[in-house]
């Protein structure tokens, strides 16, 4: 999973745009041209990135949602959050990691 961590903040890519679709999130890199689409589960961690930016923020309020095992989520958070940072669709947020 690269070099992402919980303490990593993310947040989307200027290159970007998105649309959420009756719960389901359509997302066009406009540098590559190339559409992708989230389940409702996915489309649930990207809005949660966009609103906290660090991941183990994200994971605190998705073990708060799902009756999952911590464990499972977590693996599930880092590898999706992995392929968009690898897809160019999320990106590390400087100015957050500077902030603090």
């Amino acid at each position: 999973m690269g070099d992402l961590t919980l303490q990593t903040p993310l947040r989307v890519s200027s290159d970007v745009v998105f649309r959420d679709l009756d719960g389901e999130v359509v997302i066009l890199n406009l540098a590559s041209g190339k559409y992708f689409g989230l389940d409702p589960v996915g489309t649930r961690i990207w809005q949660l990135i966009e609103e906290h930016r660090r991941l183990e923020d994200v994971l605190r309020h998705l073990v708060g949602e799902y009756d999952a095992p911590p464990d499972a989520l977590e693996r599930d958070l880092m590898t999706l959050a992995s392929e968009l940072v690898q897809l160019g669709l999320l990106v590390h947020d400087d100015a957050t990691t500077n902030a603090n």
